[in-house]
């Protein structure tokens, strides 16, 4: 599946949001380790982030040539800026209608409209692969984040009150949400 828009994010600069490519592997790597210290509402910590660049390096070859998942990045003045990417949930008949969906923006990014683009370019390709439900789930106190999805159509269906549970709250509430497509 390929993808390849240009948008202007709100404090006047060019994004692109492209397909992520095996070339990309090291500065996803990075980016991600600095994105997993920035917030406590995503799965891991950065000490925990265990992908080595070639296992990144095979994982962004994989997407980039799948038919049905995708993996997405936002790039500002040549650096990667987010990334946001839809994974089937399976295979087997049962649930080969479902995918799921993970997004991550960088906090000096917030607020700049490309969390809601990210989303709508990943609505766009589950759509087009032929799912027929995209699921995600979020920290029920990451509000902002939350309001986004309800925004584009995301319903809630369930709660875990002990989804996570992060080093300096306790416990984390994770909400499931989901989109018929």
């Amino acid at each position: 599946m390929k993808y390849r828009n240009k948008i202007t994010i709100k404090n006047g600069k060019d994004c692109i949001i492209r397909n992520a490519t095996a070339e990309d592997a090291t500065e996803m790597t990075s980016f991600f380790v600095t994105a997993l210290g920035e917030t406590d509402y995503l799965l891991s910590y950065p000490e925990e982030h265990l992908s080595s660049e070639d296992s990144e390096r095979e994982y962004l070859k994989t997407t980039s040539e799948s038919k049905n998942e995708i993996e997405l990045l936002a790039v500002v003045d040549g650096k990667i800026i987010a990334r946001a990417g839809i994974r089937a949930l399976g295979s087997r008949y049962k649930i080969r209608h479902r995918c799921e969906l993970g997004i991550t923006v960088s906090k000096d990014y917030w607020g700049q409209g490309i969390g809601k683009n990210l989303m709508n370019a990943c609505i766009a390709c589950a759509k087009e692969a032929g799912y027929t439900q995209l699921e995600l789930d979020v920290v029920a106190d990451n509000i902002r984040a939350a309001g986004l999805y309800k925004s584009l159509g995301f319903v809630e269906f369930g709660r875990n009150p002990k989804g996570f549970q992060s080093k300096y709250s306790g416990f984390q509430e994770l909400v499931y949400m989901r989109l018929e497509l």
